[in-house]
């Protein structure tokens, strides 16, 4: 039989698991730095594409996991997720094949649109791949080693990530300068790199050993309906979902307002993204521990907001234009949304995880990805819709002062553009914050306030291993300084790191 499964793994099986995860985890983050994200979005800005289009790339992704209900009956018609994730995993990434050919066999207008059902194939085919995948992960992986292990893996995908986007990000710019005329060739090459280091990392999942799944008895239409049923499992759904919609509605168009709002070039935009993107590296084994140690929704408490905040101060990046403040702005926005993002990212896989039920966890988290993808679908869709809509629109709040002989005036607010919609996503995400009281998860500390504070504790021990400039290291001792006393005050016990 094609990749067989086996009732019992022993342990030298599952660590010979885990470390082709890791490596698979590689090639994977590979694949998604070369062709999605701010790359994907500058390709497709060469081919001429609008805000509409824009959003509805960043829609076809999430909303390909709608084939999350026929890649359970695969699943459970078949009861073997290595081959449906080996065989779906082949198909998606010989698009990237085709997207590269772009620029030789269609002009922009039509290669736009080979961009999107391409696009659409590959997203539909790695959703099918991604159902048996993450079934196929909850089985192999020791409960207690969840969060320590995808924090792993991510860390050591991320510091690829990094280094990647800084070499392509150099690559661009050198084509660029070299070859003005044929920069849509430059991406071509990226999507070819992209589709070897899938071919690679497909290797790497196949070697991987899968255990048994338990058959389930019932019907298919009732294995579906297994996890509405579960209030706690439906309340982390509608959280979820609800948090998808708010990040995606703004998030997709974070590259886009870089460009053509701040006139940024993509040298600088890279610049950022890797400043994200080293942040996100250094606090991945920070939430890692706690989302074991306590839980993951301990996590969500504190980077959530954290997040919402970074995408609130987008808005204020311009007073109409850029000024003094736009790029110091930018950096703290990627600074929070790298520490944040570790966090979130993290504990939205985790969770789905640990509550989903062991041996029996497809149903559970296909319905989990079904909803995320409505939401997250649409909601870039809409944002494309509204950057068209309120460009029309504007909102300022002037502070003026006129005496004898004296006259300013200040800027203190001004909406237009992008900036309405970055409000209505931090709005929206604030709902989500209420959605996350009612989810239910083992291992929920009592005292949330001191969970808190050990997690602030962490972040200042973070930042002394980041930096050793002293004028940075004076700005977070007036904060923890007063948290200590705060501390002290209510006699809670202090390991100072």
């Amino acid at each position: 039989m094609l990749f067989p499964v086996k009732t019992n793994l022993t342990p030298q099986e599952i660590q010979q698991g885990l470390r082709a995860v890791l490596k698979d985890g590689l090639m994977a983050q590979a694949v998604d730095t070369l062709t999605a994200g701010m790359f994907l979005v500058a390709f497709a800005l060469q081919l001429g594409a609008s805000n509409f289009m824009i959003g509805l790339l960043a829609a076809i992704p999430p909303l390909a996991h709608l084939t999350q209900i026929p890649a359970v009956l695969l699943i459970e018609k078949f009861q073997n997720r290595r081959l449906v994730a080996v065989l779906s995993s082949s198909i998606s990434r010989s698009f990237l094949l085709v997207i590269a050919l772009i620029p030789v066999i269609a002009p922009p207008t039509e290669g736009l649109w080979i961009l999107v059902m391409a696009l659409l194939l590959n997203s539909i085919a790695a959703s099918i791949a991604s159902c048996g995948w993450h079934s196929w992960m909850r089985d192999l992986i020791p409960e207690k080693q969840l969060g320590q292990f995808f924090a792993k893996r991510k860390f050591i995908a991320a510091a690829l990530g990094v280094v990647l986007a800084f070499l392509v990000g150099n690559y661009l710019d050198y084509w660029k300068a070299k070859w003005p005329n044929e920069v849509m060739y430059s991406y071509s090459i990226l999507f070819v790199v992209a589709f070897f280091a899938g071919v690679i990392g497909i290797y790497f999942l196949s070697t991987t050993p899968e255990p048994q799944m338990i058959p389930s008895r019932h019907s298919f239409f009732k294995i579906m309906l297994q996890p509405f049923k579960d209030q706690n499992f439906k309340n982390l759904v509608i959280f979820l979902g609800s948090w998808n919609f708010a990040i995606n509605l703004a998030a997709p168009f974070f590259t886009v307002y870089m460009l053509k709002r701040l006139q940024l070039d993509m040298g600088m935009v890279v610049l950022f993204s890797i400043t994200s993107q080293i942040m996100n590296l250094s606090f991945l084994r920070i939430w890692g521990r706690f989302s074991d140690r306590y839980n993951n929704k301990s996590v969500f408490s504190i980077c959530s907001p954290l997040f919402l905040f970074s995408i609130l101060m987008w808005a204020f990046t311009t007073l109409p234009d850029t000024y003094f403040l736009t790029i110091p702005l930018l950096i703290v926005i990627h600074l929070i949304m790298g520490l944040s993002s570790a966090g979130m990212t993290l504990a939205s896989l985790n969770i789905g995880f640990k509550l989903a039920p062991k041996g029996n966890a497809t149903p559970y988290l296909a319905s989990l990805k079904l909803v995320n993808a409505l939401t997250a679908g649409i909601a870039p869709i809409l944002g494309g819709i509204a950057a068209h809509i309120f460009a029309k629109y504007e909102l300022s709040w002037t502070l003026k002062w006129i005496s004898p002989g004296t006259k300013w005036s200040i800027e203190m607010l001004n909406l237009q553009h992008w900036d309405f919609f970055f409000v209505i996503a931090f709005i929206m995400g604030l709902y989500s914050l209420h959605r996350l009281s009612l989810v239910n998860e083992v291992g929920t500390a009592t005292a949330e306030d001191e969970v808190l504070l050990e997690m602030l504790y962490e972040v200042r021990r973070e930042v002394r291993d980041l930096s050793s400039a002293a004028g940075i290291r004076q700005m977070v001792e007036f904060p923890f300084s007063i948290l200590k006393q705060w501390k002290q005050k209510n006699n809670l016990s202090e390991t100072d790191p």
